[in-house]
């Protein structure tokens, strides 16, 4: 069993659909939610699922050891970031070698960097008049959304979009497509061992 550590910062959609998607899978299993924020909603979702929480203390996960003997004592061989506002520190990313990946709301390489989140992501792409926008699933390196990229998914900005639209529309892309693309990624890095 190949077990996932799920960080995310605010109400957990995407950690929810991570969870419902790995519930019964017979190979790989969310066994820790991690967040920065003590009140943030992926944890009620963690006590609702009966999943561990970790939340993080920002001086330890930048400064000490990032968590990484807390996560290998839970035998955690993965970590999916899920809507997760920190920077991961070099420690992590060193002890998990292409074993983290990031969904970012926007079409990598545009829009991403500090600060770049959320509704930032989406005001700033119908500013620019895009025609389209998306997701980017990336591997995560020592930048902002910066790691090589495994996917992408596209939608269409319409004219009379706002940043609450088109976030609804990529957080539908989100959805559909975040659980499918982990598990081929978890499945594909269990042959490069």
């Amino acid at each position: 069993m190949l077990k996932i550590a799920v960080f995310a910062s605010g109400a957990g959609s995407n950690a929810q659909k991570l969870i419902n998607y790995f519930r019964t899978h017979p190979s790989i299993k969310i066994e820790l939610i991690v967040s920065n924020k003590s009140n943030a909603g992926v944890l009620q979702i963690a006590r609702a699922e009966a999943i561990p929480t970790l939340v993080l203390d920002k001086e330890k996960f930048f400064h000490g050891n990032a968590y990484v003997a807390e996560l290998s004592e839970l035998g955690v061989g993965f970590i999916v970031l899920a809507g997760f506002l920190w920077k991961v520190p070099a420690a992590l990313i060193r002890s998990f070698p292409n074993k983290i990946v990031n969904i970012h709301p926007a079409l990598l390489p545009d829009y991403g960097g500090k600060g770049m989140y959320g509704d930032f992501v989406h005001e700033s792409v119908i500013k620019a008049g895009d025609a389209e926008s998306g997701i980017t699933i990336h591997f995560v390196d020592d930048q902002y959304d910066h790691g090589p990229i495994i996917f992408q998914a596209r939608c269409l900005v319409d004219k009379n979009d706002t940043a609450a639209t088109l976030a609804d529309k990529i957080h539908q892309l989100e959805h559909d497509n975040y659980p499918r693309v982990v598990e081929e990624v978890v499945n594909r890095s269990r042959y490069e061992l």
